[in-house]
């Protein structure tokens, strides 16, 4: 089974987002009742639960659908490698020494090749995370431990901040797997809430013009709201390509690089089929190349798509900083 449910190199997933409000309003709910028992987060867990093999077959339940839950970082190995068998004891006990703040899923690449080629792995050890379904790489190869621990706070923290993800609650007298989770607790819905699920259920439904509507009207009395910003310029984006003739659109902007609104259309289509430092080099490359207002709508146009990935990426920052260079 090839997993789902995730941004795979910034690809626009609808599902994702989704996957991140509903995270976030399980993490308010799990908030509200361990205030109520005073402490406690999602889950209960066994220690061992921390650690776990996932294969092909195990890959929705295992990873996809526990990191709405919780960060779930991925050790991609092989016994015959000799930097895993480095490796992959430290990330072991890094998990026991987070205690629940995320899980270690182990995937051997030899018997799971399909899991391999979907996350792009060039070389082992390769170590990812997911986060309410969107994967992001963390780092290729042996790292210190601290600098392994300086990532793993980086992550845990987006996951906190972005998706409201709490971690799991770990049990040292559990025997096996999961216990079940109490019920939650009933809480009040958020001023905005009602408006960021009429967004979900349009985007559900294929009513992008009706989830652009629902999150500016949140945004309308909330400029600052995470999700509603997010869910906007996604939303936005699978507007504009809506429609659009994919082979037309590219060879528009082959034939014509000095045309900023073909750039455009063609950097859209590059950022939602995945490929985001294209589409991020094109509108670079456009700006540096035009002015008045034709450079005006390249830079904004990028930094809207700059906005769709995230600040978190890497590649964002470096765009960020070439963008700098090209302005001043």
């Amino acid at each position: 089974m090839q997993p789902r449910n995730m941004s795979m190199s910034g690809v626009v997933d609808l599902a994702a987002v989704k996957a991140a409000q509903e995270a976030k309003a399980k993490a308010e709910q799990a908030r509200a009742e361990a205030a109520r028992q005073g402490g406690g987060a999602v889950s209960a867990v066994s220690p061992a639960s921390l650690v776990i093999d996932v294969d092909e077959a195990g890959f929705e339940s295992d990873v996809l659908q526990r990191s709405t839950e919780v960060p779930v970082v991925i050790d991609f190995w092989a016994e015959w490698c000799e930097p895993c068998k480095q490796l992959s004891p430290l990330l072991e006990g890094l998990a026991r020494e987070y205690n629940g703040r995320f899980v270690l899923a182990k995937i051997d690449v030899d018997a799971n090749q399909m899991l391999m080629q979907q996350f792009g792995v060039q070389g082992i050890p390769a170590v990812f995370a997911v986060v309410a379904g969107q994967a992001l790489p963390l780092f290729q190869g042996a790292a210190p431990v601290e600098q392994i621990r300086q990532t793993l706070d980086q992550l845990i923290q987006v996951g906190e901040e972005r998706f409201g993800l709490t971690g799991l609650v770990v049990d040292p007298d559990a025997q096996g797997g999961d216990q079940e989770a109490p019920a939650p607790a009933e809480v009040p819905a958020g001023p905005y809430d009602a408006l960021l699920e009429a967004a979900v259920e349009a985007l559900d439904a294929g009513d992008l013009g009706g989830a652009v509507q629902a999150y500016r009207n949140v945004l309308a009395d909330d400029p600052g709201n995470t999700e509603a910003k997010l869910g906007l310029a996604q939303a936005e984006l699978l507007q504009r390509v809506q429609g659009l003739d994919p082979q037309q659109v590219r060879k528009d902007a082959a034939d014509n690089p000095a045309d900023v609104p073909a750039q455009i259309a063609a950097a859209d289509l590059d950022l939602v089929g995945g490929h985001v430092e294209d589409a991020f080099g094109r509108l670079i490359d456009a700006v540096r190349r035009t002015a008045g207002e034709d450079r005006d709508a390249a830079r904004v146009r990028l930094l809207e798509l700059l906005e769709v990935v995230g600040s978190d990426d890497p590649r964002v920052t470096a765009a960020r900083t070439q963008l700098a260079r090209v302005l001043f």
